[in-house]
């Protein structure tokens, strides 16, 4: 039972933990859904070892290693930079960092400003653990895995995640299929997305809409593939109030190291 404050400091204190509520949710929580991103790149690929999806890249003439857990991730011996963009709540926060793997783990990302202002240390240290790559442990339900479209250009295909296989806090994924994209004319994958089929329960969040968006792009050169953008699209209610989110990442300037 929530019992109602009594006195006006009492109120404001409830207020202010209301509130501090509200920005734990909205920020670090949901660039930790962002950061899952990462995940469905691998186990997209993990998933796609099905005779159905071998055949039909047999037919097109695609290179079989695209189904190799590692090929759409984020390369780890590459330096680039990141633009982030979120809003929130009215609030849009831009961040401007940068990636260099030749640095030690706990250095690697550097905030070089929010919003056009030096970072605080704060700041840096919430960028650097929102950041932080988790490790794939999710798998595909083979059962639910399907080429959904076929085109003279494209080759559309998609899955549901293993709920038994899901780490607790990304336990809503269960409701969500994952679809990835190959343009038949290069041969190469252009993007994965996450829908969810129905309203997702995400902490205290509970979301109509969930969208995550990746782009890669093929360097002929580097012959590996390097994500360029990432967006989320999340419609939810929080308190009975409205918690929608959006955010924006572009990657660039990748350099060998």
């Amino acid at each position: 039972m929530i019992v109602a404050p009594k006195t006006p400091t009492d109120q404001k204190k409830h207020f202010n933990n209301i509130d501090k509520m509200k920005n734990r949710l909205q920020v670090p929580g949901i660039k930790q859904v962002v950061a899952l991103s990462l995940l469905v790149t691998s186990t997209l690929t993990v998933s796609a070892q099905k005779s159905v999806v071998l055949d039909a890249f047999s037919k097109y003439g695609i290179d079989a290693s695209l189904l190799e857990p590692t090929t759409l991730q984020q390369p780890t011996d590459y330096a680039y930079d990141l633009k982030a963009t979120s809003t929130a709540a009215g609030k849009q926060t831009v961040t401007m960092a940068q990636y260099d793997p030749s640095k030690p783990a706990e250095e690697r990302w550097t905030v070089v400003s929010v919003n056009g202002q030096s970072p605080s240390r704060g700041e840096v240290n919430s960028f650097r653990k929102e950041h932080a790559k988790p490790a794939s442990s999710s798998r595909a339900d083979d059962a639910s895995y399907k080429i959904d479209k076929e085109t003279a250009d494209y080759l559309l295909i998609s899955y549901k995640q293993d709920p038994t296989s899901l780490p607790k806090d990304a336990s809503f994924m269960k409701d969500c299929r994952m679809y990835m994209t190959i343009n038949l004319k290069t041969k190469k994958a252009e993007q994965s997305q996450v829908l969810n089929e129905k309203p997702v329960k995400i902490k205290m969040l509970t979301a109509e809409k969930f969208e995550i968006m990746v782009k890669y792009n093929w360097n002929s050169e580097a012959k590996r593939y390097f994500t360029v953008s990432e967006a989320l699209d999340m419609q939810a209610k929080f308190l009975g109030q409205t918690a929608n989110v959006e955010t924006a990442s572009a990657y660039s300037n990748f350099a060998k190291k």
